[in-house]
């Protein structure tokens, strides 16, 4: 069988099989703390000194062998298990647990020199071996290493004591990998999904520049597309690849595993120097359902540069992935780059927060540091050196802590009433023209705003995507640039407003269909008749802002950028005008009562205090303001109902001064000092600090 023939097929199949995958065996006892841990780098025998030090700051759990395969498996088919064995028994005999990464993402020499075929085809050319994650990973020959090296090192791990569970892969992606049998491959699935050529040709407009394809064998490769409807497929194609990937790494494992070991993986997300927004090149909704629990790698600025948002949003992600089940924290910094050496406390606080978003484990990239090539200066827990210094000293009492916390901290749940509607489709779509030539604002910058609006006033929120159908337990929905979607997938949201609930749709919403191609109708097609408008021009906004400065929030900030739509309501309400000398007649914002809910419509992109008063009133609206928000950054609570039926308080101090927190929630006791707390008390932090309150009481049902 051709290489594309059974990929065709295992993507058709993924959705399916998918949905059998297990998801009660994680363990759930404690709070897991750990690290990385890579023996086979370091440049001296330190392995009875590192379980030492790994003892003394209560460390539970490493994560072994992901990037190593090279010295798993030196040549083609001989194994040596050396450094697995000896980490793995002085693993156990410290009573520290394993979780044993699949060794994929980083292809040994010999592959490489033995299948030069294995390396990606990408638009840029063929791949060049050095840098990881270079591979194709549809290809039949790098499978069958995979396969080979999976399948004996999960053989030779599994009856170990210390292993509790297994990484697949690591930070997987489709790498772009682009050749003629992805290509292929892809033209296959578009057969599958568009039978009628002609329908194809006309959905996604290939008349345009002769790009019209008149027999299937015509099909040209997506890489040299200059229309955004193929490209937009071939990406949503490249994203099936890790889903089936993924999907087909999990089932190998579990055909060899124990059944109480659990799967995950180090999902990562959009990257700007660190942990940003949605990623572009996997679908998290997808491929996470192959799983048993979610994985989260996520990294972010530190010392004055430290807020906490982009812990927030990793870990509210991560939980949202699996509809609400908690997480785990695959990878975050511990030195990290130097400009992320942490001040004094700001590890502590840093930890603490990935709980508040509902993580059951915490393990640090890495242990220690590497002495040779590109990740020199990434530094771990410990730095070349391999001796404790200040951040592995403030490490031990997160993890006494831990030992004393953990079974009280595990499993806590949230029930958020606010989502953040995100789409794949739509980022791309968006990207692909995003605000115009040369414009370099993406899909993620129109999220963060408003992710980051409601994470400052500590409005806690969910991600829910296409794949959510049950929106019922949400009372306020906010759709940022959902460029583009079919009818359905917007009636879904509407029904939503019309049963009740609060929807907020912004500018470039409903634009263009699920082929992304541009609605010849009412622009924003849906989207706009459930906001009582229409449009028909837009522009890029210059010295425009809001007319009498409606949300009081000053000439500076009442503004309008990157995007202006001009907006006529129909049975909207006009909630905020243009002042533009030309533009001042059309509508910025409008609200429409649409059944017993209601669509509010934003027509442009605000600034950042002006997204955050807009979603205060949004909140306040659906009735969701209460205790949390007389907190507001740089003091920030995150609360959820622990397993003992109990609500906890996060209170976080994201400022480098001692700070007094109001506490608006019935009495309770700070876990990490043992203080009692009052109502309409305040709780003491320290700079850089956090107190987790419990409530003495259980709450109602």
């Amino acid at each position: 069988m051709k290489t594309y023939s059974w990929l065709f097929l295992a993507l058709l199949v993924t959705a399916g099989s998918l949905a059998s995958a297990q998801s009660a065996k994680v363990p759930s006892q404690t709070i897991l703390f750990g690290a990385a841990y890579y023996e086979e780098y370091s440049p001296t025998d330190r392995l009875d000194e590192d379980i030492r030090l790994m003892k003394a700051a209560n460390i539970t759990v490493v994560r072994i062998a992901e990037s190593t395969w090279g010295t798993l498996e030196p040549q083609e088919g001989v194994f040596d298990f050396s450094h697995v064995d000896r980490v793995l028994n002085a693993m156990d005999k410290a009573g520290i647990k394993v979780i044993v990464g699949t060794p994929t993402y980083a292809v040994p020499t010999w592959l490489a020199r033995e299948h030069p075929d294995v390396l990606a085809i990408t638009p840029q050319g063929p791949g060049i071996y050095g840098r990881r994650q270079n591979m194709d990973i549809t290809n039949p020959n790098f499978r069958a290493a995979a396969e080979r090296v999976i399948v004996a090192l999960i053989d030779h791990v599994k009856d170990h004591p210390s292993v509790i569970g297994y990484q697949v892969d690591n930070e997987t992606k489709s790498y772009d990998t682009s050749g003629p049998n992805v290509q292929a491959a892809f033209v296959k699935w578009m057969q599958a999904r568009h039978p009628d050529l002609n329908k194809l040709n006309h959905d996604f407009g290939l008349d345009y520049w002769s790009n019209r394809i008149n027999r299937w064998e015509d099909f040209p490769s997506a890489n040299g597309s200059i229309n955004a409807s193929i490209s937009a497929a071939f990406a949503e194609f490249q994203r099936g690849l890790v889903t089936e990937y993924l999907g087909w790494q999990a089932s190998l494992i579990r055909q060899h595993d124990r059944p109480d070991q659990f799967l995950t993986q180090n999902f990562d997300l959009d990257w700007r120097g660190y942990s940003y927004g949605i990623q572009t090149e996997v679908n998290h909704f997808d491929a996470a359902r192959a799983l048993d629990v979610a994985g989260i790698d996520i990294y972010h600025p530190t010392q004055d540069h430290l807020t906490g948002t982009e812990i927030a949003l990793g870990g509210d992600i991560a939980r949202s992935m699996r509809g609400g089940q908690n997480y785990l924290v695959m990878e975050t910094e511990a030195q990290g780059f130097p400009e992320w050496t942490p001040y004094p406390g700001q590890l502590r606080l840093q930890a603490f927060s990935h709980l508040a978003s509902g993580a059951n484990m915490l393990e640090y990239w890495h242990w220690s540091t590497t002495n040779n090539a590109a990740e020199t200066y990434w530094r771990g827990l410990l730095s070349q050196d391999e001796k404790p210094n200040p951040t592995y000293d403030e490490a031990a009492t997160i993890g006494k802590d831990l030992a004393r916390l953990g079974p009280e901290l595990v499993n806590m749940k949230k029930q958020n009433r606010i989502a953040i509607y995100v789409s794949n489709r739509a980022l791309t779509a968006f990207n692909a023209f995003k605000f115009g030539w040369g414009s370099r604002t993406t899909y993620n910058d129109v999220m963060r705003p408003f992710y980051d609006a409601l994470y400052r006033m500590n409005e806690e929120v969910d991600f829910i995507d296409p794949s959510t159908t049950d929106l019922s337990r949400y009372k306020l929905i906010v759709v940022p640039a959902l460029y583009a979607a079919s009818d359905a997938e917007i009636e879904h949201l509407n029904a939503f407003a019309k049963s009740g609930g609060h929807l907020i749709y912004t500018f470039k919403s409903g634009f263009s269909d699920e082929n992304v191609k541009v609605r010849s109708g009412e622009q924003g097609g849906p989207v706009a008749e459930a906001a009582g408008i229409h449009y028909n021009q837009f522009t890029i906004p210059e010295g425009v802002s809001l007319e009498g400065d409606p949300y009081h929030v000053g000439d500076k900030e009442n503004s309008a950028r990157w995007w202006m739509e001009f907006v006529t309501p129909t049975t909207a309400k006009v909630i905020a005008q243009y002042h533009h000398p030309v533009w001042g007649k059309y509508a910025a914002i409008t609200r429409n009562t649409y059944g017993k809910g209601e669509v509010t419509y934003i027509g442009f992109m605000p600034s950042d205090a002006l997204a955050e008063k807009i979603m205060k009133e949004a909140a306040e609206r659906a009735n969701l303001w209460g205790p949390q928000q007389t907190l507001h950054f740089p003091t920030i609570m995150r609360s959820g109902v622990l397993a003992n039926g109990k609500a906890v308080h996060y209170v976080l101090n994201y400022t480098p001064a001692p700070a007094q927190a109001s506490y608006g929630f019935p009495s309770g006791k700070d876990l990490l000092s043992g203080t009692a707390v009052q109502k309409d008390g305040t709780v003491a932090l320290p700079a850089w600090g956090a107190a987790i309150v419990e409530e003495d009481s259980p709450t109602r049902p």
